[in-house]
C-alpha cells in the first residue's frame, strides 16, 4: 500500500473532517466547514479562500480530477500553505453522506463577508430547520440579488454539509450571518419587513418592494417565532388555487425574492 495514503481514522485531518461533517458545535468552534464535490471545491478555491486542506480518494471522476488539478496549481503558486491528502477510499466514504461521492472535498474557514454600506434587500430566516430548504433558499437568494441573509435563533446551521451542497457555491459569495433579535432591530431601522404568511394581508403581487425591503421566511411547520413576527411591518401571501394549503418554504422564498427583483427592474 502507498505509504502516503491516509488509512487511519485517528489521523488528525480525518478527525477534523469527521467532526465538521457531523457536528454543528465543531463547525462553530473551528469556524470552518466541509465542502464536498468538484463544483464546491472549485467555487471555494476560486473565491480566494485558502483551504485548510483538500482531500481525495482514488478513482476520481474526470470532473473531480480537474478540481484536484486546480488545487495543486493554486498550492504551487502559493507555496506550502495547505495539505492535499489522499485518503483510503473506505475511510473517505465514511466521511460523506452522499450516495455517489465524486471523491474530493475540502475544509474552508467560514467566510466573513462584509456587509454593503447600504442595505436595500435582505432576507431573514427564522426557525427554518430543513437543510435542503435552507441551501435552496441561499442559492435563490444569491440569484435574486439579496445582499445578505440573516439567521434568527432556532434556524438550522447553514454550514452543515447538506446545506452547503444545496447552496451550490452561494456560501462563498453571499454574506450569511447569525444575529440576535436586538441586533436585527437596530439594523432594520426604516426598512420595510414583509413576513410571508398563508393568511397574509397583502397579495405579494400587490406589495411595494421597490423601497428598502427585508423578507422574513418562517419555518416549515410553525412559521416564524413570536420575536421574528414582531419584526414585520406587514404580511404577504402567495395566491394559490386548488386544494393546496401552503407551499414549500424554499418555493415561497424564491417567488417573493424574484418578485422583489422583478419590481426593481421595471
Amino acid at each position: 500500500m502507498n505509504p502516503d495514503i491516509i488509512t487511519s481514522s485517528q489521523n488528525q485531518h480525518v478527525q477534523l473532517m469527521r467532526a465538521l461533517a457531523g457536528q454543528s458545535k465543531a463547525r462553530r468552534k473551528e469556524r470552518a466547514f466541509l465542502a464536498e464535490g468538484a463544483r464546491l471545491v472549485e467555487d471555494g478555491l476560486q473565491s480566494g479562500l485558502v483551504p485548510r486542506l483538500v482531500a481525495y480518494k482514488e478513482g476520481l471522476s474526470p470532473r473531480a480530477e480537474e478540481s484536484l488539478a486546480l488545487a495543486r496549481s493554486i498550492k504551487a503558486k502559493m507555496g506550502e500553505t495547505f495539505p492535499i491528502l489522499q485518503i483510503e477510499a473506505r475511510l473517505f466514504d465514511e466521511l460523506t453522506d452522499t450516495e455517489a461521492s465524486q471523491g474530493i472535498m475540502a475544509v474552508f474557514d467560514t467566510p466573513e463577508k462584509e456587509l454593503a454600506d447600504e442595505l436595500s434587500f435582505i432576507l431573514l430566516l427564522d426557525q427554518l430547520r430543513d437543510p435542503g430548504n435552507m441551501g435552496t433558499i441561499l442559492r435563490s437568494a444569491e440569484a435574486a440579488g439579496v445582499q445578505a441573509v440573516f439567521l434568527l435563533p432556532g434556524t438550522t446551521d447553514p454550514w452543515a454539509p447538506k446545506v452547503v451542497r444545496s447552496g451550490m457555491g452561494s456560501h462563498f459569495r453571499l454574506p450569511i450571518l447569525n444575529w440576535g433579535i436586538e441586533a436585527l432591530e437596530a439594523l432594520l431601522g426604516d426598512m420595510r419587513v414583509y413576513y410571508a404568511d398563508m393568511n397574509g394581508e397583502t397579495n405579494y403581487w400587490q406589495a411595494e418592494f421597490k423601497a428598502k425591503t427585508a423578507l422574513l421566511i418562517g419555518g416549515e411547520a410553525d412559521g416564524a417565532s413570536e420575536q421574528g413576527r414582531a419584526l414585520a411591518n406587514t404580511t404577504v401571501s402567495i395566491p394559490m388555487v386548488g386544494g393546496t394549503e401552503s407551499l414549500n418554504a424554499a418555493v415561497s422564498a424564491a417567488l417573493l425574492m424574484f418578485e422583489v427583483a422583478r419590481q426593481r427592474q421595471v
